[in-house]
């Protein structure tokens, strides 16, 4: 049964819960007198938001103690701008109490303490003690609801009574997975390629000549030099490397739907009205503007 600051559970309370005013800074008196004893110093709620306590700074009362008020045990008047701690009835209780130091968690056996104080409080002249409740739970399963004198609120003293209820918010946040990057590289290979060529080469093929034929006188021709000229040719391979374009590559994002099923238990506040004889109750709703606890 963790207990948390008002503001830290409720950081928007003044408009949410009080209709723009503020709990914190009402007078608080003991009982039903006129004997200021302190002022509202802050206020408790459970892991539900259910409220528990109202913190009593009690100043020059009892030395500036500040103590825990459980929320049964007071009467709120928002048009006096009130607290009535209607089981605080004296000094002496209040000494009784653990100080609240609100640097260091409240646990099981501090509120034991205080509900030991609230639970037979001493009387005053007029005023009627409340009865004890029996506190058969332990530790571990302990909850509010086992005292109501002490943790209920009513009408009556809390005005507008708050009934929660939780409700499955569906909503999605956009968050990074991941990312992809494209990058090229480069790979080689050794590649090989044959081209045929052509060489010329000349051939001189000599015969011997008619033998015993004589040659026409002037037909023989003696000269020095030249007497031939052919051009001699060849192929040489042209092997080179040329970029051609092998594949375009596109880079998109494609946007992939699926539907998210979930299931919590939901828990809702009802209220419950106990009549004594024959009342008329008449139990219309409320404007939701003017909200008070």
């Amino acid at each position: 049964m963790a207990l948390v600051k008002l503001e830290d559970f409720y950081p928007n309370y003044r408009d949410e819960i009080f209709g723009g005013d503020d709990i914190k800074g009402l007078d608080v008196y003991a009982g039903t007198s006129e004997e200021k004893i302190g002022t509202v110093h802050d206020a408790l709620v459970d892991e539900s938001g259910r409220f528990r306590y109202l913190v009593l700074d009690t100043g020059f009362w009892v030395f500036g103690k500040k103590v825990l008020l459980p929320i049964g045990s007071c009467r709120i008047d928002y048009d006096a701008r009130r607290v009535y701690a209607t089981n605080l009835l004296n000094k002496e209780q209040a000494e009784r109490l653990p100080a609240y130091d609100e640097l260091q968690p409240i646990d099981y056996d501090h509120e034991e303490q205080v509900r030991d104080v609230y639970r037979a409080p001493a009387t005053t002249a007029g005023a009627t003690a409340v009865q004890p409740t029996a506190n058969t739970a332990d530790r571990d399963t302990y909850t509010y609801d086992r005292e109501p004198t002490l943790y209920n609120m009513n009408e009556r003293d809390h005005s507008t009574l708050r009934l929660y209820e939780e409700r499955l918010i569906a909503n999605k946040t956009r968050q990074k997975t991941g990312e992809v990057t494209v990058g090229k590289r480069i790979e080689t290979e050794t590649a090989r390629a044959s081209v045929p060529i052509e060489k010329e080469r000349v051939v001189i093929e000599r015969t011997s000549g008619t033998s015993g034929t004589p040659v026409a006188p002037g037909d023989a021709n003696f000269q020095a030099g030249e007497v031939a000229r052919l051009e001699v040719y060849e192929e040489t391979p042209d092997i080179h490397k040329e970029a051609f374009v092998r594949e375009e590559v596109g880079v998109r994002k494609e946007i992939a739907r699926e539907t998210i099923d979930a299931e919590e238990t939901l828990r809702r506040e009802e209220l419950d009205v106990h009549t004594e004889g024959r009342p008329i109750v008449d139990t219309r709703p409320e404007d939701s503007t003017n909200r008070r606890i």
